[in-house]
């Protein structure tokens, strides 16, 4: 299976990208990993909702340019679906046996994902009620996936 994490905006703090790093290696035994970032639009401060909505918008541009029309696209939202662990596991799993090789996780900028994103998305995850930076969000998510794969072939994991 292949798992691409689509973001938008940068690794900038070296921790993240160590982090990010360690998970890449662990997954590597599990899928092919491939990590894109796109372009994050500045946000100015007390930015107006008109302007909030054309960053939205040219952000999610790049990221429906990078998406592959086969592909699987799983937005993380806060307005998605929670899943704990276990559930997450199960998805994937499903996913896999539907025949569905190649699954993508979108990541937002500090604004969240477009509607034109989220139109095209197969389905919303969310991982919580609270917004977490970008970046973290991806650790957070490479380290869920990584956990999803150990739970399906029956290895251990840290409850």
């Amino acid at each position: 299976m292949k798992i691409t994490v689509l973001a938008v905006g940068k690794i900038k703090e070296k921790f993240f990208v160590q982090a990010l790093e360690e998970y890449a290696k662990r997954l590597g035994r599990y899928c092919t990993l491939e990590m894109i970032a796109v372009e994050d639009e500045p946000t100015p401060d007390h930015a107006s909702e008109k302007q909030e909505k054309q960053i939205l918008e040219r952000e999610g541009e790049r990221l429906l340019a990078r998406l592959p029309r086969e592909a699987y696209v799983i937005a993380l939202a806060i307005r998605g679906k929670m899943l704990d662990s276990p559930g997450l596991a199960a998805f994937m799993e499903a996913r896999a046996l539907e025949g569905k090789s190649q699954l993508v996780f979108v990541i937002g900028g500090s604004l969240g994902l477009s509607e034109a994103v989220m139109e095209r998305a197969d389905y919303a995850l969310s991982f919580s009620l609270m917004t977490f930076p970008h970046q973290l969000m991806r650790v957070i998510l490479l380290e869920q996936i990584y956990r999803a794969f150990r739970i399906t072939r029956g290895e251990p994991y840290h409850k």
